[in-house]
């Protein structure tokens, strides 16, 4: 499905496609596709300002991924909202009250008196 988090540069909007991590003591950015999951340590980038990416001086930057496209849903996405669409649509069954065994003929205080299946 479409991602909802966009770039992490300020005042852009656009949609995030790359993530950027830093491994410190290797001296090295890292940018490769979008993370499943926001990291707290990790940078959401839309594809112009992955493509730009410049590291400081005496870093490495290490692209896994040549170009970053934004994706649109993949086929299994499409297939489970349709599930989920189906499911939804679905009737749903009543549940069934099961019919009393015997029936209340009259009362006297918190006591019940019910007539029998032979009565």
């Amino acid at each position: 499905m479409r991602s909802g988090r966009q770039c992490s540069r300020s005042a852009c909007g656009r949609p995030a496609v790359a993530t950027l991590t830093y491994v410190y003591s290797d001296s090295t950015a890292v940018l490769g596709p979008l993370a499943q999951l926001a990291e707290p340590h990790s940078y959401d980038l839309c594809s112009e300002h992955a493509g730009r990416l410049t590291a400081p001086r005496g870093w490495e930057v290490v692209r896994l991924t040549p170009e970053f496209i934004p994706t649109g849903p993949s086929p299994d996405d499409l297939l489970a909202l349709a599930d989920a669409v189906r499911e939804a649509g679905r009737p749903r069954a009543l549940p069934v009250e099961p019919e009393p065994a015997a029936t209340e003929i009259t009362r006297r205080g918190h006591l019940r008196v019910l007539r029998g299946e032979g009565g």
